[in-house]
Protein backbone atom coordinates (compact mmCIF):
# COMPACT_ATOMS: atom_id res chain seq x y z
CA UNK A 1 0.00 0.00 0.00
CA UNK A 2 1.28 3.46 -0.96
CA UNK A 3 0.52 6.93 0.40
CA UNK A 4 0.34 9.69 -2.19
CA UNK A 5 0.33 13.32 -1.08
CA UNK A 6 -1.28 15.41 -3.80
CA UNK A 7 -1.00 19.19 -3.82
CA UNK A 8 -4.11 20.97 -5.03
CA UNK A 9 -5.06 24.60 -5.62
CA UNK A 10 -8.25 26.59 -5.34
CA UNK A 11 -9.04 25.70 -8.95
CA UNK A 12 -9.75 22.17 -7.73
CA UNK A 13 -9.49 19.05 -9.83
CA UNK A 14 -9.18 21.09 -13.01
CA UNK A 15 -5.79 22.34 -11.88
CA UNK A 16 -4.29 18.88 -11.35
CA UNK A 17 -1.93 17.28 -13.81
CA UNK A 18 -3.18 14.17 -15.58
CA UNK A 19 -0.93 11.91 -13.50
CA UNK A 20 -2.08 13.49 -10.20
CA UNK A 21 -5.72 13.18 -11.27
CA UNK A 22 -5.24 9.48 -12.01
CA UNK A 23 -3.69 8.95 -8.56
CA UNK A 24 -6.74 10.55 -6.92
CA UNK A 25 -9.10 8.41 -8.99
CA UNK A 26 -7.28 5.23 -7.82
CA UNK A 27 -7.54 6.11 -4.11
CA UNK A 28 -9.10 3.66 -1.66
CA UNK A 29 -8.93 6.27 1.10
CA UNK A 30 -9.10 9.99 0.24
CA UNK A 31 -8.11 12.39 3.01
CA UNK A 32 -8.46 16.16 2.80
CA UNK A 33 -10.25 19.22 4.04
CA UNK A 34 -13.95 19.59 3.34
CA UNK A 35 -13.11 22.03 0.55
CA UNK A 36 -10.59 19.68 -1.04
CA UNK A 37 -12.93 16.68 -0.82
CA UNK A 38 -15.73 18.73 -2.38
CA UNK A 39 -13.72 18.87 -5.60
CA UNK A 40 -14.39 15.13 -6.07
CA UNK A 41 -18.12 14.65 -5.36
CA UNK A 42 -18.39 11.54 -7.55
CA UNK A 43 -15.53 9.65 -5.91
CA UNK A 44 -16.70 6.28 -4.56
CA UNK A 45 -13.83 5.58 -2.14
CA UNK A 46 -13.82 6.10 1.63
CA UNK A 47 -13.46 9.79 2.54
CA UNK A 48 -11.78 11.19 5.65
CA UNK A 49 -12.14 14.89 6.49
CA UNK A 50 -8.75 16.23 7.55
CA UNK A 51 -9.41 18.11 10.77
CA UNK A 52 -6.56 16.72 12.88
CA UNK A 53 -3.47 15.58 11.01
CA UNK A 54 -2.33 13.47 13.98
CA UNK A 55 -5.57 11.51 13.88
CA UNK A 56 -5.26 11.14 10.11
CA UNK A 57 -1.72 9.77 10.48
CA UNK A 58 -2.95 7.21 13.02
CA UNK A 59 -5.65 6.13 10.57
CA UNK A 60 -3.07 5.83 7.78
CA UNK A 61 -0.82 3.76 10.04
CA UNK A 62 -3.78 1.49 10.80
CA UNK A 63 -4.39 0.96 7.09
CA UNK A 64 -0.69 0.29 6.47
CA UNK A 65 -0.54 -2.17 9.37
CA UNK A 66 -3.64 -3.99 8.12
CA UNK A 67 -2.14 -4.22 4.66
CA UNK A 68 1.16 -5.52 6.07
CA UNK A 69 -0.62 -8.17 8.16
CA UNK A 70 -2.60 -9.26 5.09
CA UNK A 71 0.60 -9.67 3.07
CA UNK A 72 2.19 -11.65 5.93
CA UNK A 73 -0.83 -13.97 6.17
CA UNK A 74 -1.17 -14.62 2.43
CA UNK A 75 2.48 -14.43 1.51
CA UNK A 76 1.55 -12.23 -1.46
CA UNK A 77 2.62 -8.74 -2.41
CA UNK A 78 0.65 -6.26 -4.51
CA UNK A 79 2.70 -3.90 -6.69
CA UNK A 80 2.17 -0.13 -6.28
CA UNK A 81 0.51 0.07 -9.69
CA UNK A 82 -2.42 -2.09 -8.56
CA UNK A 83 -5.76 -0.17 -8.56
CA UNK A 84 -7.57 1.52 -5.70
CA UNK A 85 -7.18 -0.85 -2.71
CA UNK A 86 -3.48 -0.11 -2.64
CA UNK A 87 -3.51 3.71 -2.52
CA UNK A 88 -4.18 6.29 0.18
CA UNK A 89 -4.31 9.88 -1.10
CA UNK A 90 -3.90 12.96 1.08
CA UNK A 91 -5.02 16.24 -0.51
CA UNK A 92 -3.11 19.29 0.70
CA UNK A 93 -2.81 22.89 -0.44
CA UNK A 94 -0.05 23.79 -2.90
CA UNK A 95 3.33 22.15 -2.45
CA UNK A 96 3.24 19.80 0.58
CA UNK A 97 7.00 20.22 1.11
CA UNK A 98 6.83 24.03 1.18
CA UNK A 99 5.48 25.07 4.60
CA UNK A 100 3.04 22.18 4.30
CA UNK A 101 2.22 18.85 5.92
CA UNK A 102 5.01 17.04 4.08
CA UNK A 103 7.58 17.50 6.84
CA UNK A 104 5.38 15.87 9.47
CA UNK A 105 4.31 13.06 7.16
CA UNK A 106 7.95 12.23 6.39
CA UNK A 107 8.70 12.11 10.12
CA UNK A 108 5.73 9.84 10.91
CA UNK A 109 5.42 7.49 7.91
CA UNK A 110 7.88 5.16 6.15
CA UNK A 111 9.70 7.04 3.39
CA UNK A 112 9.29 4.15 0.93
CA UNK A 113 5.50 4.44 1.28
CA UNK A 114 5.34 8.17 0.44
CA UNK A 115 5.08 9.85 -2.95
CA UNK A 116 4.58 13.60 -3.37
CA UNK A 117 2.75 15.34 -6.23
CA UNK A 118 3.33 19.09 -5.70
CA UNK A 119 1.03 21.79 -7.01
CA UNK A 120 2.09 25.38 -7.64
CA UNK A 121 2.60 26.98 -4.22
CA UNK A 122 0.71 30.11 -3.17
CA UNK A 123 4.01 31.98 -2.80
CA UNK A 124 5.00 31.07 -6.34
CA UNK A 125 1.63 32.28 -7.59
CA UNK A 126 1.89 35.51 -5.58
CA UNK A 127 5.24 36.58 -6.98
CA UNK A 128 4.19 35.63 -10.50
CA UNK A 129 1.02 37.71 -10.18
CA UNK A 130 3.20 40.64 -9.11
CA UNK A 131 5.73 39.86 -11.88
CA UNK A 132 8.62 39.95 -9.41
CA UNK A 133 11.55 37.47 -9.36
CA UNK A 134 11.44 35.54 -6.10
CA UNK A 135 14.63 33.48 -5.95
CA UNK A 136 15.98 35.91 -3.32
CA UNK A 137 12.79 36.18 -1.27
CA UNK A 138 12.46 35.18 2.39
CA UNK A 139 9.47 33.20 3.62
CA UNK A 140 7.53 33.04 6.86
CA UNK A 141 4.98 30.26 7.28
CA UNK A 142 1.90 30.47 9.48
CA UNK A 143 3.10 27.47 11.50
CA UNK A 144 5.89 27.28 14.05
CA UNK A 145 7.62 30.40 15.38
CA UNK A 146 5.75 32.81 13.12
CA UNK A 147 6.21 36.04 15.08
CA UNK A 148 9.82 35.31 16.05
CA UNK A 149 10.82 34.49 12.48
CA UNK A 150 9.02 37.50 11.03
CA UNK A 151 10.51 39.83 13.65
CA UNK A 152 14.04 38.61 12.84
CA UNK A 153 13.58 39.20 9.11
CA UNK A 154 12.05 42.63 9.61
CA UNK A 155 14.91 43.70 11.87
CA UNK A 156 17.36 42.61 9.17
CA UNK A 157 15.46 44.76 6.70
CA UNK A 158 15.40 42.05 4.02
CA UNK A 159 14.17 43.22 0.65
CA UNK A 160 11.41 40.67 -0.08
CA UNK A 161 9.32 38.74 2.44
CA UNK A 162 6.39 36.45 1.70
CA UNK A 163 4.16 35.85 4.73
CA UNK A 164 1.68 32.97 4.62
CA UNK A 165 -1.51 33.69 6.52
CA UNK A 166 -4.33 31.75 8.13
CA UNK A 167 -7.23 32.50 10.48
CA UNK A 168 -4.85 33.51 13.29
CA UNK A 169 -1.90 34.96 11.40
CA UNK A 170 -3.88 37.55 9.50
CA UNK A 171 -2.67 40.65 7.64
CA UNK A 172 -3.91 42.65 10.63
CA UNK A 173 -1.69 40.62 13.00
CA UNK A 174 1.25 41.25 10.68
CA UNK A 175 0.47 45.00 10.64
CA UNK A 176 0.30 45.16 14.46
CA UNK A 177 3.76 43.56 14.64
CA UNK A 178 5.28 45.92 12.07
CA UNK A 179 3.80 48.94 13.83
CA UNK A 180 5.08 47.82 17.24
CA UNK A 181 8.62 47.22 15.96
CA UNK A 182 8.92 50.84 14.77
CA UNK A 183 11.23 49.83 11.92
CA UNK A 184 13.53 52.22 10.08
CA UNK A 185 12.82 50.29 6.87
CA UNK A 186 9.51 50.88 5.09
CA UNK A 187 7.62 48.20 3.17
CA UNK A 188 4.93 47.94 0.55
CA UNK A 189 2.25 45.37 1.42
CA UNK A 190 0.74 43.33 -1.41
CA UNK A 191 -2.13 41.17 -0.17
CA UNK A 192 -2.80 38.17 -2.41
CA UNK A 193 -6.06 36.40 -1.55
CA UNK A 194 -7.52 33.11 -2.79
CA UNK A 195 -4.80 32.65 -5.39
CA UNK A 196 -5.80 30.40 -8.26
CA UNK A 197 -9.54 30.65 -7.62
CA UNK A 198 -12.32 32.64 -9.25
CA UNK A 199 -12.29 34.88 -6.13
CA UNK A 200 -8.60 35.73 -6.48
CA UNK A 201 -7.74 39.26 -5.44
CA UNK A 202 -4.33 40.96 -5.44
CA UNK A 203 -3.87 44.52 -4.24
CA UNK A 204 -1.49 47.02 -2.66
CA UNK A 205 -2.51 47.99 0.87
CA UNK A 206 -1.22 50.53 3.37
CA UNK A 207 -0.38 49.61 6.94
CA UNK A 208 -3.57 51.26 8.17
CA UNK A 209 -5.61 49.33 5.58
CA UNK A 210 -4.16 46.05 6.84
CA UNK A 211 -5.37 46.97 10.32
CA UNK A 212 -8.84 48.02 9.23
CA UNK A 213 -9.86 45.70 6.40
CA UNK A 214 -10.89 42.04 6.39
CA UNK A 215 -9.11 39.56 4.14
CA UNK A 216 -9.60 35.96 3.09
CA UNK A 217 -8.01 33.40 5.46
CA UNK A 218 -6.05 31.92 2.54
CA UNK A 219 -3.78 34.84 1.82
CA UNK A 220 -0.15 35.65 1.15
CA UNK A 221 1.25 39.07 2.05
CA UNK A 222 4.26 40.00 -0.05
CA UNK A 223 6.34 42.68 1.66
CA UNK A 224 8.68 44.70 -0.55
CA UNK A 225 11.14 47.07 1.08
CA UNK A 226 10.77 50.56 -0.30
CA UNK A 227 13.77 52.54 -1.56
CA UNK A 228 14.75 55.06 1.08
CA UNK A 229 13.99 58.02 -1.23
CA UNK A 230 10.36 56.86 -1.31
CA UNK A 231 10.01 57.35 2.43
CA UNK A 232 7.54 60.03 3.43
CA UNK A 233 8.97 63.38 4.63
CA UNK A 234 9.45 63.96 8.33
CA UNK A 235 7.04 66.07 10.33
CA UNK A 236 9.73 67.68 12.49
CA UNK A 237 7.24 69.44 14.76
CA UNK A 238 5.81 66.11 15.92
CA UNK A 239 9.17 64.55 16.77
CA UNK A 240 10.14 64.48 20.46
CA UNK A 241 13.02 66.63 21.61
CA UNK A 242 14.71 63.56 23.08
CA UNK A 243 14.39 59.97 21.92
CA UNK A 244 13.64 60.14 18.21
CA UNK A 245 11.71 57.03 17.02
CA UNK A 246 13.89 54.51 15.19
CA UNK A 247 11.60 54.64 12.16
CA UNK A 248 12.57 58.27 11.55
CA UNK A 249 16.07 57.21 10.48
CA UNK A 250 16.75 55.75 7.07
CA UNK A 251 19.23 52.89 6.94
CA UNK A 252 21.01 51.12 4.09
CA UNK A 253 19.79 47.97 2.38
CA UNK A 254 23.23 46.37 2.39
CA UNK A 255 23.85 47.10 6.08
CA UNK A 256 20.82 46.37 8.28
CA UNK A 257 20.72 47.38 11.92
CA UNK A 258 22.59 50.67 11.55
CA UNK A 259 20.28 52.55 13.89
CA UNK A 260 21.19 52.62 17.57
CA UNK A 261 17.87 51.73 19.23
CA UNK A 262 15.96 54.59 20.78
CA UNK A 263 16.21 53.31 24.37
CA UNK A 264 19.96 52.65 24.09
CA UNK A 265 20.48 55.99 22.35
CA UNK A 266 18.90 57.89 25.26
CA UNK A 267 21.14 56.09 27.76
CA UNK A 268 24.22 56.86 25.65
CA UNK A 269 23.27 60.55 25.61
CA UNK A 270 22.91 60.50 29.40
CA UNK A 271 26.39 58.97 29.79
CA UNK A 272 27.89 61.56 27.44
CA UNK A 273 26.72 64.33 29.82
CA UNK A 274 26.63 66.83 26.97
CA UNK A 275 26.91 70.60 27.28
CA UNK A 276 26.18 73.36 24.74
CA UNK A 277 28.82 74.48 22.23
CA UNK A 278 30.90 71.32 22.36
CA UNK A 279 32.75 69.38 19.68
CA UNK A 280 31.49 65.80 19.54
CA UNK A 281 32.85 62.84 17.59
CA UNK A 282 30.62 59.94 16.62
CA UNK A 283 33.06 57.20 15.55
CA UNK A 284 31.47 54.42 13.50
CA UNK A 285 28.34 56.51 13.13
CA UNK A 286 26.27 53.98 11.15
CA UNK A 287 23.38 55.96 9.74
CA UNK A 288 23.96 58.91 12.07
CA UNK A 289 21.17 58.33 14.60
CA UNK A 290 23.30 59.35 17.62
CA UNK A 291 24.86 62.30 15.80
CA UNK A 292 21.46 63.61 14.74
CA UNK A 293 20.03 63.24 18.23
CA UNK A 294 22.95 65.27 19.64
CA UNK A 295 22.78 67.90 16.92
CA UNK A 296 19.07 68.51 17.51
CA UNK A 297 19.54 68.86 21.27
CA UNK A 298 22.54 71.19 20.94
CA UNK A 299 22.33 73.25 17.73
CA UNK A 300 25.42 75.29 18.74
CA UNK A 301 27.60 72.18 19.02
CA UNK A 302 29.62 70.65 16.17
CA UNK A 303 29.00 66.95 15.61
CA UNK A 304 31.37 64.94 13.42
CA UNK A 305 29.85 61.66 12.17
CA UNK A 306 32.76 59.43 11.12
CA UNK A 307 31.86 56.41 8.97
CA UNK A 308 34.15 54.19 6.88
CA UNK A 309 31.55 52.88 4.41
CA UNK A 310 30.10 54.70 1.44
CA UNK A 311 26.61 53.37 2.17
CA UNK A 312 26.79 54.54 5.78
CA UNK A 313 28.09 57.99 4.83
CA UNK A 314 25.31 58.29 2.27
CA UNK A 315 22.72 57.36 4.89
CA UNK A 316 24.14 59.93 7.34
CA UNK A 317 23.97 62.70 4.76
CA UNK A 318 20.48 61.70 3.71
CA UNK A 319 19.27 61.61 7.31
CA UNK A 320 20.67 64.92 8.50
CA UNK A 321 19.27 66.50 5.34
CA UNK A 322 15.80 65.20 6.24
CA UNK A 323 16.15 66.67 9.72
CA UNK A 324 17.29 70.01 8.33
CA UNK A 325 20.48 70.06 10.43
CA UNK A 326 23.46 72.31 9.71
CA UNK A 327 25.75 71.27 12.56
CA UNK A 328 26.36 67.61 11.60
CA UNK A 329 29.45 67.01 9.48
CA UNK A 330 29.65 63.68 7.67
CA UNK A 331 33.25 62.44 7.56
CA UNK A 332 34.07 59.54 5.24
CA UNK A 333 37.19 57.76 6.44
CA UNK A 334 38.68 55.02 8.57
CA UNK A 335 39.45 55.46 12.25
CA UNK A 336 41.87 56.10 13.76
CA UNK A 337 43.67 57.68 10.74
CA UNK A 338 40.91 60.17 9.94
CA UNK A 339 40.64 61.34 13.57
CA UNK A 340 43.91 63.31 13.42
CA UNK A 341 42.30 65.77 10.99
CA UNK A 342 39.34 66.75 13.18
CA UNK A 343 38.97 69.42 15.84
CA UNK A 344 39.79 68.16 19.37
CA UNK A 345 36.55 66.90 20.94
CA UNK A 346 34.87 67.43 24.28
CA UNK A 347 32.92 64.18 23.90
CA UNK A 348 33.44 61.01 21.85
CA UNK A 349 30.95 58.25 21.15
CA UNK A 350 32.24 55.00 19.67
CA UNK A 351 29.42 52.87 18.34
CA UNK A 352 31.41 50.65 15.99
CA UNK A 353 35.17 50.31 15.79
CA UNK A 354 35.45 48.07 12.74
CA UNK A 355 38.45 46.45 14.43
CA UNK A 356 41.52 48.19 15.81
CA UNK A 357 39.73 49.34 18.97
CA UNK A 358 42.97 49.75 20.95
CA UNK A 359 44.45 52.11 18.35
CA UNK A 360 41.21 54.07 18.12
CA UNK A 361 41.11 54.51 21.90
CA UNK A 362 44.74 55.63 21.88
CA UNK A 363 44.10 58.40 19.35
CA UNK A 364 40.84 59.41 21.04
CA UNK A 365 42.61 59.70 24.40
CA UNK A 366 45.35 61.78 22.78
CA UNK A 367 42.89 64.21 21.13
CA UNK A 368 40.24 64.35 23.88
CA UNK A 369 40.16 67.68 25.70
CA UNK A 370 40.71 67.69 29.50
CA UNK A 371 37.45 67.12 31.33
CA UNK A 372 36.09 65.20 28.34
CA UNK A 373 34.52 61.75 28.10
CA UNK A 374 34.56 58.76 25.76
CA UNK A 375 31.44 56.58 25.68
CA UNK A 376 31.37 53.18 23.97
CA UNK A 377 28.38 50.92 23.26
CA UNK A 378 29.50 47.31 22.83
CA UNK A 379 27.87 43.94 22.35
CA UNK A 380 30.91 41.61 22.27
CA UNK A 381 32.71 40.39 25.38
CA UNK A 382 35.98 40.66 23.49
CA UNK A 383 35.49 44.39 22.94
CA UNK A 384 34.70 44.92 26.62
CA UNK A 385 37.86 43.02 27.55
CA UNK A 386 39.88 45.16 25.13
CA UNK A 387 38.57 48.37 26.73
CA UNK A 388 39.26 47.14 30.27
CA UNK A 389 42.79 46.10 29.32
CA UNK A 390 43.42 49.47 27.69
CA UNK A 391 42.01 51.31 30.70
CA UNK A 392 44.18 49.32 33.11
CA UNK A 393 47.32 50.40 31.27
CA UNK A 394 46.09 53.99 30.99
CA UNK A 395 45.20 54.40 34.68
CA UNK A 396 48.59 53.03 35.79
CA UNK A 397 50.36 55.66 33.69
CA UNK A 398 47.86 58.52 34.02
CA UNK A 399 45.73 58.32 37.20
CA UNK A 400 43.42 61.17 36.12
CA UNK A 401 41.48 58.63 33.96
CA UNK A 402 38.52 56.59 35.28
CA UNK A 403 35.72 54.48 33.86
CA UNK A 404 32.33 52.98 34.69
CA UNK A 405 30.13 50.41 32.93
CA UNK A 406 26.37 50.22 32.58
CA UNK A 407 25.01 46.89 31.32
CA UNK A 408 21.76 47.35 29.43
CA UNK A 409 19.28 44.55 28.78
CA UNK A 410 16.01 45.84 27.37
CA UNK A 411 12.90 44.38 25.77
CA UNK A 412 10.07 45.98 23.86
CA UNK A 413 6.46 44.85 23.90
CA UNK A 414 5.12 43.72 20.54
CA UNK A 415 1.68 42.45 19.61
CA UNK A 416 1.63 38.83 18.51
CA UNK A 417 -1.79 37.61 17.43
CA UNK A 418 -4.09 37.74 20.45
CA UNK A 419 -1.29 38.33 22.94
CA UNK A 420 1.53 40.73 23.69
CA UNK A 421 5.06 39.52 24.27
CA UNK A 422 8.52 40.97 24.86
CA UNK A 423 11.02 41.23 22.02
CA UNK A 424 14.54 41.52 23.45
CA UNK A 425 17.06 44.01 22.14
CA UNK A 426 20.69 42.90 22.04
CA UNK A 427 22.35 43.31 25.46
CA UNK A 428 24.69 46.30 25.41
CA UNK A 429 27.54 47.37 27.67
CA UNK A 430 27.89 51.15 27.82
CA UNK A 431 31.39 52.05 28.97
CA UNK A 432 32.11 55.66 29.98
CA UNK A 433 35.75 56.77 30.18
CA UNK A 434 36.40 60.15 31.82
CA UNK A 435 39.48 62.27 31.51
CA UNK A 436 39.51 64.37 34.64
CA UNK A 437 41.11 67.76 34.85
CA UNK A 438 44.66 67.53 36.15
CA UNK A 439 45.08 68.65 39.73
Amino acid sequence: MAVHVVGIGLDGAAGLSESARQVVEMAALLIGSEIHLSYFPQHSCELWVLEDLTAAILEIKRWLATDANLEADTGTFSPPSTPSPQIIVILVAGDPLFYGWGKLLIAQLPAEKLTFHPHVSSVQLAFNRLQIPWQDAHFVGSQGRYFEELTAKLKLGVEKIAVLGDETHTPAALAHLVKALDLPARYEFWVCENLGSADERVGLRSLSALLGESFAPLSVVVMLREPRMATEPLDLEKLPLLGIPDAAFIGCGDRPGLTVEREVRVLVLAQLALQPEQVVWDVGAGNGSVSIEIARLFPQSEVYAIEQTVSGTSAIEFNYGRFGLQNVFSIYGTAPEILHRLRPPHRIFIGCSGGGLTKILGVCALRLLPGGSIVLAMEAFEDIATVLSWMGDRVRREPHWSYRIVQVQLSRSVAGGNSTRFDALNPIAIVTIDRHLSR
